[in-house]
């Protein structure tokens, strides 16, 4: 066997297993992103419910102070 032949058998292996992690890391990235794309919505659906909630204890506050001023202007 000459080193040609030494190298091709030794070479091609490489290269092919190179490539083959290769798409395995672009495939898992991708899944990855997928991933990160699905926490984004959930943190949006997070924001609009706290600012929903911030914005009903608002109206809340805003009435329990009318209330309180009513009682006041009472006594």
């Amino acid at each position: 066997m000459n080193n040609t032949q030494l190298h091709f058998a030794i070479g091609v292996p490489m290269l092919f297993n190179a490539a083959l992690v290769g798409l395995v890391l672009a495939y898992v990235n991708a899944q990855l992103e997928n991933v990160n794309r699905r926490f984004d919505g959930i943190d949006r659906r997070f924001d609009d419910m706290r600012d929903l909630w911030r914005a009903e204890l608002r109206r809340v506050e805003e009435v329990i102070d009318a209330r309180l001023k009513h009682l006041e202007g009472r006594a």
